[in-house]
């Protein structure tokens, strides 16, 4: 009678067995991502030429797997400046293919190439006069024949120890696709500020479309005294507007100077009689001013490098327009 190995928290493996598995896989894995390197030619070319011309929209489909990473590379594409979509290819024979026209350009995923949900479009496709790239494991597959440009992305062996489940040859769609995002978005000249405008949530798009006017106080929400104002009357404003500091300026609206909570101290450490102070006598001249028109992460910057926590906005004759502090910047996620 067989005695059956004992299974631990681990299963049937002992750690040093886990981790040369992993390890295995990821090594097959990278193996397969550079042999892509070595296929690339003249139709890879073309496919960014073809979608490059195209004034409709990329729509890429797949089954499976393939459609998993076929919805993933749709994302990729339409956040680097390609307009993309994915439609489920079991779902585009029963109507949805009604989202494509002649203008789009398909890029349809199956690493057999042979997917019946995928070759059952394929005449409708062409009947629409949209171009196909195809993305297979397999250059003499249907899908491959029937396509106007075919990217090969087959693999020399799946990760999987069983040699069943998709693994190197998902791994390897997927990044043929990211390759052609990119080679894209380098055609386009597509920038960061392009980018941020497709990602106004993320913290890119918050660094590069929020300007200093978009977070910076303004009106009564601005302390500010006359430059003729006494010590007293500083600290007044400075305690009701609640920003650690107040503007000095003159009478025409330009900023003479700068009173904050570190001047304050400062003042404090000295023998003057506070109730003789005029503010002109302790505030701190000509401070670091921004434009409302700058970027928010510039002023940011310009906090840090400088180390100050406030800033005043002036416009060009440098009359005080706003003032914002790194908790502003903080509060509309800037930082």
């Amino acid at each position: 009678m067989t005695v059956p190995k004992k299974m631990t928290a681990l299963g049937k493996l002992s750690p040093q067995q886990i981790l040369e598995s992993a390890r295995r896989v990821l090594e097959i894995e990278a193996r397969a991502v550079a042999a892509l390197g070595d296929r690339l030619d003249a139709k890879f070319v073309r496919a960014v030429e073809i979608v490059l011309g195209c004034n409709g929209r990329v729509v890429v489909s797949g089954m499976g797997k393939s459609g998993h990473v076929a919805r993933k590379i749709a994302s990729t594409l339409a956040s680097t400046g390609t307009p993309a979509f994915f439609v489920h290819a079991g779902e585009a024979s029963h109507g949805d293919l009604g989202m494509v026209t002649s203008q789009d350009v398909m890029l349809a995923l199956s690493n057999s190439g042979e997917s019946a949900e995928l070759l059952v479009i394929v005449p409708l496709i062409k009947r629409q006069g949209a171009p196909l790239i195809a993305v297979t494991g397999n250059p003499d597959s249907p899908l491959a024949r029937a396509a106007d440009v075919h990217l090969d992305a087959a693999v020399d062996q799946e990760a999987c120890s069983l040699g069943l489940a998709p693994t190197s040859s998902t791994t390897a769609a997927l990044a043929l696709g990211d390759a052609l995002a990119v080679a894209l978005l380098e055609a386009r000249g597509f920038g960061k500020e392009d980018f941020a405008r497709s990602h106004p949530g993320g913290s890119l798009g918050r660094r590069l479309l929020t300007h200093v006017a978009d977070v910076m106080r303004t009106d009564a929400a601005v302390p500010s005294v006359p430059e003729t104002a006494s010590f007293s009357e500083a600290l007044l404003e400075m305690s009701r507007k609640g920003m650690g500091m107040t503007a000095i300026t003159t009478a025409d609206g330009r900023i003479a100077g700068i009173f904050t909570d570190g001047d304050l101290r400062r003042t404090l450490e000295k023998p003057d009689d506070l109730r003789k102070l005029g503010i002109r006598d302790v505030m701190h001249a000509n401070p670091r001013t921004i434009g409302a028109g700058q970027l928010a992460a510039e002023a940011a910057q310009l906090m840090e490098q400088h180390r100050i926590t406030q800033l005043l906005v002036a416009d060009g004759d440098r009359k005080l327009v706003g003032a914002l502090n790194m908790h502003d910047l903080m509060r509309s996620k800037v930082i």
